[in-house]
């Protein structure tokens, strides 16, 4: 009985919730149920949410069409490389914050959480100077470099609040026994930061799958594009093509979900665990 006055009690909270994921998921539904039908019936009336003849068509058109599965290549490379390359330097300086002592450290922290506050968009000219002046502009390392180096500060921040809550007990038996800094960090600060690093993984990973002003600005040559510049084209070069369209933007969320799903229990503890504490 308690139960169900509870319930009822709760209900016009769960009848809320209901109705934003509902409509938070429909366009979701709607996007996956037009890739599924020819372009005739797209705009038919009544519409069908189920087609009834629903195929993969779209998709392999998509896939192998306008060097799509190029694109998809590139910025799988791209988004990898960058999410390792951001993790390993994130964790090293954060550590190094978040533990040892050296001039400048608060000055040079706060420093960073100051170019937080500066709008991306506002250092491109100088960026696209710099990669040109490399010799990296047209280049997808030229992008890897920019992508791990504007990431840094905020993925900074994420970890050194959580190596600080680490225990220093475990750090001083390693060194009592002959370890080094480079053995804590390997053996005993990594394994143990594992949610913090998942969820420091997840965001930079759909931040660098999804860039596209700095994909746009820094790459030129259509055979090193990726995916987010590739969508944009796309859906310029085939118009009304509905079907066509959301059958290439649900192949570009494939390895987000995938990531993200992959990654899940680890970024709901470090959720928990103080990942975002500073």
């Amino acid at each position: 009985m308690h139960t169900l006055r509870t319930l009822l009690r709760k209900s016009p909270e769960y009848l809320l919730l209901l109705a934003g994921g509902v409509l938070m998921v429909f366009p979701f539904i709607w996007m996956i149920s037009v890739s599924l039908k020819p372009n005739t019936f797209v705009i038919q009336i009544p519409p069908e949410l189920i087609p009834k003849d629903g195929s993969l068509a779209n998709f392999i058109q998509a896939w192998t069409a306008n060097n799509f599965q190029v694109y998809f290549l590139n910025s799988a490379f791209v988004a990898v490389t960058s999410t390792i390359f951001c993790v390993l330097f994130s964790a090293m300086a954060a550590y190094a914050f978040a533990r040892f002592k050296f001039p400048g450290r608060e000055a040079i922290f706060y420093t960073l959480l100051g170019v937080m506050m500066v709008p991306s968009t506002i250092a491109i000219i100088p960026q696209f100077f710099l990669m040109k002046y490399l010799g990296l502009r047209n280049s997808l390392y030229g992008l890897i470099l920019i992508y791990t180096a504007t990431s840094l500060p905020l993925n900074i921040f994420l970890l050194r609040g959580f190596f600080e809550q680490l225990p220093h007990e475990l750090e001083e038996a390693v060194l009592i026994d002959g370890g080094s800094y480079l053995t804590v960090f390997v053996r005993i600060v990594l394994p143990l930061s594992t949610p913090a690093l998942a969820t420091v993984s997840i965001f930079s990973f759909m931040s660098f799958w999804d860039e596209f002003i700095m994909a746009l600005t820094f790459i030129d040559d259509p055979g090193k594009r990726t995916l987010p510049i590739s969508i944009a084209l796309f859906q310029g070069q085939h118009g009304t093509a509905w079907g066509l369209v959301f059958a290439a933007s649900i192949i570009s969320l494939v390895p987000i979900i995938a990531f993200f799903v992959t990654m899940q229990r680890y970024f709901v503890s470090g959720l928990t665990t103080g990942a975002f504490k500073g």
